[in-house]
């Protein structure tokens, strides 16, 4: 493998001026730089990216702490980001929480050890002094999808607010009255915020929602499962089911099909997080698609700001409502979600 020496041989020059031209330093001539750049593309030079890192405080690494990988949301959220994150000249290093706090902190104790440029995070919950205290001491941050309220960084997510209203009003369109929901963690902002758009748009309506027809769940598939054994055993069943993420609805639909029920003959089921899945089920589920793939480009770019000195700005993109056949619909064409 070629060394810097070698390099500074094949272009004549001294090895500080090889090093000046791999900073871009603008004292070098342009005889040398051309000089230098090809003996590089000779040799094959790589420079030890480590050693720079020393020398100029930047890694060109970025650190992304995603909730749960086995989500698709945050599989298709991790990918955006990595691609953009390329496309901007960084690399990144991923850590997945598995919705626990305790792993999410190790995580990002681990990235900021690591000397990482910038992090990027979907908290697991809203309580960890670990980001108050990396916020605090000046590392470039971003939460994205979800936040913590207190922490003064940049936030980038989705508005579902408007989508829930049109959620309720198809299905008070489609005759439903009895909704039920299966919440997030109400430890998340999104845990928290869907039930209370849930509860607002059905209130529009003068339906209520009572504490019977809220299941807590964990973003994960088997709380959906139990949640909704739970409501189908009550003497007044829901007549819909809206799970507050992709995974608890998939539960949801194993919870039904065990029973040797139908969707929707006998419990409708609509989704917040639309996944590619869900337009290959039988039947395809009626969801909340979030802009996943402009959430993470942006996320990244709002990072890049910081790092590079400029104020990172909050980004709230909307999320739109895709209508399919698990709530009663009339079969009509699929809508496929873009996220």
């Amino acid at each position: 493998m070629a060394s810097i020496k070698d390099v500074a041989a094949e272009a004549g020059v001294s090895v500080a001026t090889v090093s000046r031209v791999l900073n871009d330093h603008p004292s070098v001539s342009a005889d040398a730089r051309t000089r230098v750049l090809a003996a590089v593309e000779t040799l094959g030079y790589r420079p030890n990216a480590v050693a720079r890192s020393l020398r100029t405080d930047q890694t060109h690494t970025l650190g992304l702490v995603i909730s749960d990988v086995m989500n698709p949301y945050f599989t298709e959220l991790a990918r955006s980001v990595e691609e953009e994150a390329r496309a901007l000249g960084y690399s990144v290093i991923i850590g997945n929480a598995d919705e626990r706090p305790d792993l999410q902190d190790h995580h990002v104790r681990t990235l900021l050890d690591r000397r990482i440029d910038g992090l990027l995070v979907s908290p697991t919950d809203g309580g960890s002094p670990l980001m108050l205290e990396a916020a605090r001491a000046g590392t470039p941050m971003v939460f994205v999808d979800r936040w913590i309220p207190g922490v003064d960084v940049p936030v980038v997510r989705a508005d579902g607010q408007a989508a829930v209203r049109d959620l309720v009003a198809h299905l008070h369109g489609l005759g439903h009255r009895r909704l039920a929901i299966i919440a997030g963690p109400a430890a998340t902002t999104t845990g928290r915020e869907r039930v209370e758009a849930f509860r607002e748009a059905l209130a529009a309506y003068g339906l209520e929602l009572p504490d019977a027809y809220i299941g807590q769940g964990d973003f994960q598939a088997e709380s959906g499962r139990l949640v909704t054994e739970g409501f189908l055993d009550l003497a007044e069943p829901p007549e819909v089911v809206f799970a507050a993420d992709n995974l608890m609805a998939l539960g949801a639909l194993d919870a039904v099909r065990a029973r040797g029920l139908r969707v929707p003959d006998d419990l409708a089921l609509a989704a917040f997080d639309d996944i590619r899945w869900f337009v290959h089920t039988d039947p395809p589920v009626t969801a909340i698609a979030q802009p996943t793939g402009e959430l993470g480009r942006a996320a990244v770019r709002a990072l890049v700001d910081r790092i590079e000195g400029r104020p990172g700005q909050s980004v709230t993109l909307p999320a739109r409502l895709v209508v399919r056949r698990s709530c009663g619909e009339n079969p009509t064409p699929v809508q496929r979600s873009t996220t």
